[in-house]
């Protein structure tokens, strides 16, 4: 039983999602982020919520934050340029962390690893054939961690949309919405494609991190379908009010936008995604765990823009 939890990266868009999950099933939570203002900003109201700063990359710190816990939630998100330098360090530094207070280890990961498919919905034995170098990483990761003598379950992810999500293709889109700014989509408006809110992933992979038989294996958790950039266009104006045209945004433009921009110059490798969508099968969490959360692409659009609306 899960009694207290850690969740690191805790002032992200998942990891935000995930503390208030556990709180809020009455598990007591250390919510871990670098900027203790942040989080207490985040977390300050919530008696089941304790905040704690500091720095992934001292062992020390995380041996302390992680001490008394059950399990660790791994939800931090690095800058596409520190990904080949600083992820095995920060994984290792967690895997330590949570072998000495023997805690066990959620980890929150996305589809790069796995082949390119056209073939939907993949499931989890689908083959990791990462097609970049970014995949290749995250790959190298997911061994890492299972050769550890740590309990590890690892849940795979489309991309994310929700509150206080900042880096992902819909709120590229969203911000320039709600500010009635000329707005762009990233990828093929025709295409469908799959998208997860971030509080279906956060009740997703807390159902898992609460299932002793979970560790040890890989977990697809999938959006609520697929929908198409147009529909979501659709969606967001009808709420907002938004009339102008929202452009497409192609992979020669990103790769134009990289010469200024280290971020874009790394994401022009991930753009097939946006071409051939990667749709995850979630059959095995519901055979196993039981229905996967899904909110509607309608409500969780709105509830996102609404979000946003607000923080202004």
């Amino acid at each position: 039983m899960m009694k207290k939890a850690l969740v690191l990266g805790a002032s992200g868009a998942i990891g935000r999602a995930i503390t208030f999950e556990l709180a809020n099933r009455g598990v007591a939570v250390t919510a871990f982020a670098r900027h203790r203002d942040k989080l207490e900003r985040l977390f300050k109201d919530h008696p089941q919520i304790a905040v704690h700063s500091g720095d992934v990359f001292s062992k020390d710190e995380l041996v302390l934050a992680a001490s008394g816990n059950d399990v660790i939630f791994h939800a931090i998100n690095l800058p596409y340029p520190e990904w080949g330098e600083k992820q095995p360090i920060l994984l290792a530094n967690i895997l330590e962390a949570a072998r000495i207070q023997q805690a066990k280890l959620a980890m929150v990961d996305n589809i790069y690893a796995y082949a390119k498919s056209e073939r939907v919905p993949v499931p989890e034995t689908y083959a990791k054939q990462p097609p970049t170098k970014k995949g290749t990483i995250r790959l190298e990761l997911e061994n890492m961690a299972k050769q550890s003598e740590v309990p590890v379950l690892i849940a795979h992810f489309p991309d994310f949309y929700g509150p206080g999500v900042e880096s992902s293709v819909l709120n590229y889109t969203f911000q320039s919405i709600v500010r009635n700014k000329g707005a762009m989509f990233v990828g093929n408006q025709k295409i469908h494609r799959e998208f997860i809110y971030t509080p279906d992933g956060a009740k997703a992979i807390v159902n898992l991190a609460m299932q002793e038989a979970a560790y040890g294996q890989n977990w697809n958790i999938p959006g609520a379908g697929t929908i198409t950039g147009r529909e979501i266009i659709q969606i967001a104006k009808a709420y907002t009010g938004y009339s102008k045209k929202v452009r497409t945004v192609t992979k020669p433009m990103i790769r134009m936008l990289g010469l200024f921009d280290s971020m874009m110059r790394e994401y022009v490798e991930m753009f097939y995604l946006n071409e051939i969508p990667l749709i995850l099968s979630g059959d095995k969490y519901e055979k196993h765990i039981g229905p996967v959360p899904r909110t509607s692409y309608r409500e969780g659009v709105e509830q996102t823009l609404s979000f946003m609306q607000r923080a202004q």
